[in-house]
């Protein structure tokens, strides 16, 4: 028996769910399959980051519901500007904060619609950063600039020196980056449209 299902031939990789309250927004706006699936891959990417910094970290005090949240709904936005889910665009940033707050979504977690492509403003916490580093680092995409804001709150939380943070967090993700083919093809399998 021959499919004409796209997704049939898709090989889903072993995804955590997305917080019960990202996974309801994300229904009751409709939100596209490639949206929810890059949503679901970047969630899953900062997942581990959040594991690692816990690990490795445990001086280091942030919001990990907070990072799950804003990578689950980092780009929610793109309900509403769907052309930038295939294509290059930042009317999803604040449109997408704008969308999280008028659904009840707290300022503190709204925020990372629009500081996901912000993390070089002063005001970016760690939160921020790893929520920015989950979005590049899912298709295996290295930002030495946002790495480096990274590691420099690294080493100021442990005082440790800087290299020997950035040896570490070099191997997290180049780790990480290396199923970055199978995650693509996992997006791409999912069509833009409903």
């Amino acid at each position: 028996m021959t499919t004409t299902d796209p997704l049939a031939d898709a090989v889903e990789p072993p995804l955590r769910p997305l917080p019960e309250r990202a996974a309801t927004l994300l229904r009751s706006l409709d939100a596209p399959p490639r949206l929810t699936a890059h949503l679901r891959l970047v969630h899953d990417v900062a997942y581990e980051l959040a594991d690692w910094v816990e690990r490795r970290y445990p001086e280091l005090s942030f919001d990990r519901t907070a990072v799950l949240f804003g990578a689950a709904t980092h780009d929610i936005g793109k309900t509403a500007y769907v052309g930038e889910l295939s294509g290059p665009g930042s009317a999803h940033e604040e449109a997408g904060r704008r969308l999280l707050l008028d659904h009840g979504v707290e300022p503190e977690l709204a925020r990372f619609a629009r500081t996901h492509a912000a993390w070089s403003e002063p005001e970016a916490g760690i939160e921020d950063l790893l929520v920015s580093v989950a979005d590049k680092v899912w298709k295996n995409k290295r930002v030495s600039e946002l790495e480096d804001l990274v590691v420099a709150r690294l080493a100021e939380a442990t005082g440790r020196p800087a290299w020997e943070e950035f040896l570490a967090l070099d191997d997290l993700l180049g780790s990480l980056g290396t199923d970055a083919d199978r995650r693509l093809a996992f997006q791409a399998a999912y069509p833009v449209h409903r």
